[in-house]
């Protein structure tokens, strides 16, 4: 026969099904403003590589100026930093040249006949990294679209409202 013992050590299935409701409680609480968090951290990244990319705009078009503003973010990148030319500058890092950089798209291109006399950069959120898209053109002024639609030209770009 077992005897049952009344002064057993540890936890009950009631105290356990409470400790673990607190925890998914807590969790649910929790969730959605770590993802709220994630999304401010990439537009603030996006900003920031907006800024770099107009930066090095400007160095390009003071180094090439038979060229004018670069016609790709590609350009503005480069892989040879040993003898950095018009095709490959080494002025941004290898990811952003890429186009993909912290949950957005980024393009850059340098318009106009001749030398490049403008540009147009965007960064565009990727799916749910992000809710607004930035823009930036040869004034070197952030500027943005809070419903994170494509921008679709220069013109466009300066139509938004600046960055504060």
């Amino acid at each position: 026969m077992k005897r049952i013992r009344r002064n057993q050590k540890g936890f009950s299935l009631i105290e356990m099904v409470i400790v673990v409701a607190i925890i998914l409680i807590i969790a649910a609480i929790a969730i959605p403003n770590l993802l709220q968090a994630r999304v401010s951290a990439n537009e603030a990244a996006a900003v920031s590589s907006i800024r770099t990319v107009t930066v090095a705009q400007v160095s390009y078009f003071n180094n090439y100026p038979t060229v004018g503003f670069a016609p790709t973010l590609a350009a503005l990148g480069g892989t040879n930093c040993d003898n950095p030319d018009e095709n490959g500058a080494c002025l941004i890092d290898s990811q952003l040249a890429s186009g993909n950089k912290s949950g957005y798209n980024f393009t850059s291109a340098g318009t106009g006949p001749g030398p490049s006399s403008t540009y147009f950069i965007t960064g565009m959120p990727t799916s749910g990294n992000g809710n607004r898209s930035y823009c930036a053109v040869e004034d070197n002024v952030v500027r943005y679209d809070e419903s994170g639609s494509s921008i679709a030209d220069h013109d466009a770009c300066l139509a938004l409202a600046p960055l504060q």
